[in-house]
């Protein structure tokens, strides 16, 4: 897989796991909701800062090993591998009904509190990083230095999310009342299934 090609596949998973339904997109609509369109973009911004900082640690230290040790390789494809298929495979068989926008109570203080919220948000959420680990190693290609590269992925996967938050923001009513209907939550979760559990399959009986 070429550098491009890698970036292609990455891009496009990428941007359907950025839509579906999740505990950031919840915090930035019902903020935006609520509080208003400029504490939901520091929500924002505050969750995309959490994901960096997730990349860069999964970058650099997962980044290292996969460089000096073939069997850190295996280990990490196998457990990557069985972690996506199950995520996949309960998307597909039990998909949610509903998404929930209710939240927390805002915060009190500055725009930086609604920005520190989103940042918390995702980076006490120990499921983002076990994510990392399993999704941004597959599209690593051959002959590139893994740390950079991986965290490229994480910036490009950043920049998506402020695109999809600006949406979210712009278009708080329709869009979140079409995230309350039972057969496109069950649809985005169906299909976000697929992608888990192709990528799953594709990272077990990949070689190095």
């Amino acid at each position: 897989m070429t550098v491009a090609q890698a970036l292609l596949a990455f891009t496009v998973a990428a941007g359907l796991l950025t839509i579906t339904p999740g505990l950031d997109t919840a915090l930035v609509l019902r903020t935006a909701a609520v509080d208003g369109p400029k504490r939901a973009a520091l929500a924002g911004l505050g969750v995309v800062a959490g994901c960096l900082v997730w990349g860069a640690a999964v970058a650099f230290g997962l980044g290292a090993l996969l460089e000096a040790s073939a069997f850190a390789f295996q280990v990490l494809k196998w457990a990557g591998a069985a972690y996506l298929v199950w995520l996949g495979a309960n998307l597909i068989l039990r998909p949610r009904d509903r998404f929930e926008v209710a939240g927390a109570p805002a915060p009190d203080g500055d725009g930086l509190a609604w920005m520190r919220r989103g940042f918390l948000t995702n980076l006490l959420n120990p499921k983002v990083g076990v994510f990392y680990v399993s999704f941004l190693p597959q599209f690593l290609p051959d002959g590139v230095a893994a740390g950079p590269f991986i965290f490229l992925l994480a910036v490009v996967h950043g920049a998506m999310g402020l695109a999809w938050f600006a949406a979210l923001i712009a278009a708080t009513r329709p869009i979140a009342g079409a995230l309350q209907k039972a057969a496109v939550v069950r649809w985005l979760d169906r299909l976000t299934g697929g992608v888990f559990l192709a990528f799953g399959l594709r990272l077990a009986l990949e070689r190095r």
